[in-house]
């Protein structure tokens, strides 16, 4: 889902974007300079979700044919629309449509599995629809012949032309533009997508923890930790912080545990005595991740949703901290979209208040045995960046289509994509597969960007110019 979008409006959205997002704050210009192959800031288990994380690889070759985007004021753009295909840390592999057309896809972006609260589908009341289109058409549906008669479509379908059409309808529900394939059958086929659309509810995640973070007094079983998966064996593996401190994982009956399966409940038991410390313990397993499940990335690369999944490596991770007296905090952070910001959760598990502190400012105080989830308001396409109770929390919001805000500018020419949309970007073909690209953005907005990094920018933009050419 590498789009490319052809026209002069492209290059002057791709313009305003990036001169816009980059004057709001050196710190957002910073990021975006950073790279799209950069690793994400902010790990699962800090935003109190698991799953599967990957590396988007482009269009899949045979899986993609052309769209056509009819703006507001009747300009249309010419766009390819298909399947993307994602590597999974750890081993598998993942194809997935775009759920954000006008936003370019940047190249190797890293993803994460993410729930629809953390991204566009949280106030997007078609959400639904789009999963019901995941699973009644390609590849999910790959007897084309068969999708083909159910769609009333009269010739034969190719790979290509059932991908351009899923994507197509899911666009019309995920960013609600006008978008037609250009092929008759695969129109006919986006058509009919489109229109027997039903709302589903959201997958549930491959392997997400209830209670990621916890907190109390050495000498008791801390937790309990649930976990929750679609796979039939998870790993559970204590850091090394753990092992010196004697603390064991353990399950409800205080017996040692090496694995679990979902509802597992774990335990920290941690010995009487123990000086005050932390750790953790990493959940792994094997399973494919739910048709549905969103992917989003923190380099501001367009947001994807799952069309289909090998057998693949997902992870969790859940954190301890021990004291004997004091406040003793557990903290979770997650995006919340529909609030505009992320969501600070702090149980106290200690005997005196814990003062939720963000940037100087103190949002609330959690009492001994209270737990309270504060909202920390962050901006469209902002990043946010703190630490409470020695964790470090670290992301953007990105809740909103680019065509309902504005996107942080991409730090590489962006490989507008089928199947993905692109938006702000020219040129026609997808990055990952020809290398070729328009540098129209980043010129757009170097000025603004060399305002506020200085001359050492100068160098990089440079070479980023050489390197799309």
């Amino acid at each position: 889902m590498f789009s490319a979008v052809h026209g002069r409006s492209a290059r002057k959205r791709g313009a305003l974007r990036l001169a816009t997002a980059t004057a709001v704050t050196g710190l957002v210009a910073a990021g975006a300079i950073a790279g799209a192959g950069a690793a994400v800031a902010d790990t699962p288990d800090q935003q109190g979700q698991g799953g599967a994380t990957a590396t988007i690889q482009g269009l899949e070759p045979g899986s993609f044919a052309g769209a056509v985007i009819t703006g507001d004021n009747g300009h249309k753009e010419k766009v390819e629309a298909g399947l993307f295909r994602m590597n999974v840390d750890g081993g598998g592999t993942l194809r997935t449509y775009c759920i954000d057309i006008h936003n370019p896809t940047q190249r190797e972006a890293q993803y994460r599995e993410t729930p629809w609260s953390g991204t566009s589908l949280a106030n997007n009341k078609d959400a639904g629809k789009i999963r019901w289109i995941l699973e009644h058409s390609y590849p999910q549906k790959n007897d084309l012949g068969q999708l083909a008669s159910d769609a009333g479509v009269s010739g034969k379908l190719t790979n290509g032309e059932a991908a351009a059409a899923t994507q197509v309808a899911i666009w019309r529900y995920s960013d609600h533009v006008k978008v037609d394939a250009v092929d008759k059958d695969a129109q006919t086929l986006a058509d009919w997508l489109f229109k027997n659309a039903e709302a589903k509810a959201e997958p549930a995640a491959s392997l997400t923890l209830d209670n990621a973070s916890v907190a109390g007094k050495a000498g008791q079983k801390l937790g309990p930790v649930t976990v929750h998966t679609n796979a039939g064996k998870v790993t559970v593996a204590p850091s090394a912080e753990l092992s010196s401190a004697g603390v064991k994982i353990v399950d409800k009956a205080g017996k040692a545990v090496t694995s679990a399966a979902n509802n597992s409940q774990l335990f920290f038991d941690v010995p009487a005595g123990a000086q005050p410390g932390a750790g953790s313990v990493r959940l792994s397993a094997t399973t494919q991740v739910p048709v549905g499940r969103a992917f989003a990335s923190d380099s501001k690369s367009q947001t994807q949703i799952l069309a289909g999944s090998s057998d693949s490596t997902v992870n969790a991770e859940a954190k301890v901290v021990w004291a004997k007296q004091g406040a003793i905090p557990a903290v979770t952070v997650k995006k919340d979209c529909v609030k505009g910001g992320v969501d600070i959760t702090v149980t106290n598990k200690g005997d005196e208040a814990f003062p939720v502190t963000v940037g100087g400012k103190t949002l609330a105080s959690v009492k001994p045995g209270e737990s309270k989830t504060v909202l920390f308001p962050v901006a469209e396409d902002q990043k946010y960046d703190f630490t409470i109770a020695g964790q470090h929390f670290s992301g953007v919001l990105d809740c909103k289509t680019a065509g309902s805000g504005t996107p942080t500018p991409s730090s590489q020419p962006s490989p507008a994509s089928a199947g993905g949309s692109s938006t702000g970007t020219t040129g026609g073909t997808n990055l990952a597969e020809t290398g070729s690209s328009s540098a129209t953005p980043m010129i757009a907005g170097a000025a603004v960007v060399l305002v506020l990094l200085g001359g050492g920018a100068v160098f990089f933009l440079r070479k980023k110019k050489a390197a799309g050419q």
